[in-house]
């Protein structure tokens, strides 16, 4: 998304969704093209079936779960240790060519029209008029090359986003229905139950969560509402994740902006902590004796928040997992 950390990257976004595919979709009875329409309403058309994709790291991520391969990505795909990204988890870089641009929305055109690519894909944001991570002046001449497809990242359930990128893949060849995916599914499932066990747990014990992040300049209590995946973790799991008074509603309402000084505003007995490079980890927060005073800062009581991952049932499975183990073992099983 568009909206940044003070002068940093993105704090508070989230995961996606495509509309799924209409009775058109995909290829054509009769071997006469190929269509599919986007979240923004777009039917996209072809001669053939797309089989040289670009897309958005994390949209990339989710159709290579799902069966579809890319050619090239753009958007944070390793970090400076070497890493892969986390909102790029499951990709291997040395298998695409890396387009990004210089700047945060760009895209490196010269090696865009080089892989000839079939379509674009990347998420979309209701509040943004473009796609994530262009630009407007970079998505129009993008468009010039290549077909894009834009993926709602905003406003619907998770299992729905995730179900729509399965529909996108099926119309893209993958293999939608094979046994690695419906076992990833079934592992989905699974964690999500065990999330639900231990909301039930919490909320029977009065105990909280505060989903946090912050840059020097300032702290943020994140909006659950705003994230699909936070969102289905408190209406459908019942995870007891604080909702701040005042969301910077200018920015989309993603998060409520403080100053430091106020960084021990809204108490909670967990805090769930944006992964993000852009956002500060824990230990640099503890630099600030406001929130380091904080009785579950002071305890240790971090837990991991993938905001941008990729929306897949594979995905998925392993942050929830991940989350669950975390959650139980600062709660200390309770």
């Amino acid at each position: 998304m568009r909206h940044k950390i003070g002068p940093a990257a993105a704090l508070v976004a989230v995961t996606a969704v495509l509309s799924a595919c209409s009775p058109a979709g995909g290829d054509r009875a009769g071997g006469t093209g190929w269509s599919y329409t986007d979240d923004r309403g777009v039917t996209i058309t072809a001669e053939q079936r797309p089989e040289r994709i670009i897309a958005q790291v994390s949209s990339a991520a989710a159709l290579k779960d799902f069966g579809v391969d890319v050619v090239g990505t753009f958007g944070p795909l390793v970090r400076d240790d070497g890493t892969v990204e986390p909102e790029a988890r499951g990709l291997d870089p040395r298998a695409v060519t890396d387009v990004t641009g210089p700047g945060y929305g760009e895209v490196a055109m010269e090696r865009v029209a080089s892989l000839e690519p079939d379509l674009l894909v990347s998420g979309k944001y209701a509040e943004f008029p473009g796609l994530w991570h262009l630009t407007a002046e970079q998505e129009e001449q993008v468009k010039s090359l290549v077909p894009t497809a834009g993926v709602q990242h905003a406003g619907v359930p998770l299992p729905e986003t995730i179900a729509s990128y399965r529909d996108l893949a099926a119309a893209l060849g993958g293999d939608v229905d094979a046994a690695r995916v419906r076992a990833d599914e079934a592992a989905f499932h699974a964690a999500a139950d065990r999330l639900r066990g231990i909301g039930e747990r919490m909320k029977a014990s009065g105990r909280t969560i505060l989903a946090v992040g912050g840059t020097e300049q300032e702290f943020f209590a994140v909006v659950p509402g705003r994230n699909p995946d936070l969102d289905f973790y408190v209406r459908e799991l019942g995870l007891p994740i604080i909702v701040p008074d005042h969301p910077d509603t200018a920015g989309g309402g993603y998060f409520e902006r403080l100053s430091w000084e106020h960084a021990a505003a809204y108490p909670a007995d967990i805090l769930l902590w944006d992964t993000r490079a852009a956002s500060l980890p824990p230990e640099r927060m503890m630099e600030n004796p406001v929130f380091a005073a904080r009785p579950s800062a002071a305890a240790g009581r971090f837990v991991e928040w993938d905001a941008v991952a990729p929306m897949s049932y594979a995905s998925y499975a392993g942050i929830m997992t991940e989350l669950a183990d975390q959650l139980e073992a600062k709660l200390g099983g309770r």
